[in-house]
């Protein structure tokens, strides 16, 4: 009996789905909107660096993070029943070029407009922007895999995610007082928090693979527990900024109540704390209208 051959759809379509699928789309919020807000904040200006800027952390930066996370993680991703979907591809590895050279293609032109355009007056955010890029490969390149190094697993993903707002602040000439350096270490705790609470999830599949999180070093149990804490802590940091700062304090409260039912979970059932995950990226788009509120607020009290 003659079999027909499987034919792979890799069309162009196919293959600019699997680059856009592997940026996790559902998160691009996550990076450019902590960028667009402290420079507008800053500056209170709508300018060319400002359009820049937010399309480089919304697309671009969300494809090498992630992008190249999955292209290194492949052989792992096969045994997780999570990839595959909204919370990361699991990129053939025919696509695996392309992709990593989507993400250099498309950052390249918008970080050289960005030093262009933010001048020569503001040399620590060009550090910056250095140690966010850093971050972002060091997590998953061999040689580096920050990403298997417990605790600075941690520490590197939640630096994805506030060294663009630190960009911001810095090209736009903030001055780092008090209440400003409460209110990034608060979003840094709940960075370190939400990748400590994801990486429970993956457990099985890691040990499974031999790759080595925080979640796997010190248990499923330990590690809820302690993004608790950390939730807690970026709650009371934020009392300590300026007014209307303070009520931000309350938005860590439904992080809380998502990740406190598997504050006791065993290694083994560790995989249950997915669904506490999936609301955990449900309350982000909540979370931030409440806190784009409160900066609308803030904008108009310094009015």
């Amino acid at each position: 009996m003659k079999t027909e051959p499987v034919i792979h759809p890799h069309g162009a379509a196919h293959t600019i789905a699997q680059v856009v699928l592997s940026s996790r789309p559902i998160s691009w919020i996550n990076t450019a909107f902590p960028f667009a807000a402290a420079y507008v904040l800053t500056t209170g200006a709508v300018d060319a660096l400002l359009v820049v800027g937010t399309l480089f952390f919304l697309i671009p930066y969300n494809l090498l993070m992630y992008g190249v996370n999955d292209v290194f993680d492949y052989e792992s991703d096969l045994r997780n029943p999570r990839k595959g979907g909204s919370e990361g591809a699991l990129l053939e590895p025919g696509l695996h070029r392309a992709v990593i050279w989507s993400g250099i293609l498309t950052a390249t032109p918008l970080l050289l407009a960005m030093l262009w355009l933010g001048g020569t007056g503001h040399p620590w955010s060009w550090l910056v922007l250095a140690v966010s890029l850093f971050a972002v490969f060091a997590y998953s390149v061999p040689g580096l895999r920050f990403k298997e190094r417990p605790v600075l697993d941690s520490i590197t993903s939640s630096t994805h995610f506030v060294s663009p707002a630190v960009y911001g602040l810095a090209v736009a000439g903030a001055e780092p007082t008090l209440p400003l350096v409460a209110l990034l270490a608060a979003f840094f705790c709940w960075g370190m928090a939400s990748h400590a609470f994801g990486a429970v999830q993956d457990v099985v599949p890691d040990r499974d693979a031999g790759i080595a999180s925080i979640a796997t070093a010190l248990g499923a149990r330990a590690t809820v527990r302690i993004a608790l804490g950390l939730w807690a802590v970026a709650g009371l940091l934020m009392l300590a900024t300026e007014w209307p700062g303070p009520p931000a304090s309350l938005l860590v409260l439904p992080y809380i109540v998502a990740a406190w039912p598997y504050r006791s979970v065993s290694d083994a059932e560790s995989g249950t704390a997915n669904r506490g995950w999936r609301r955990f990226i449900a309350l982000n788009y909540a979370v931030g209208f409440l806190v784009t509120m409160l900066l609308i607020w803030w904008a108009l009290v310094r009015s």
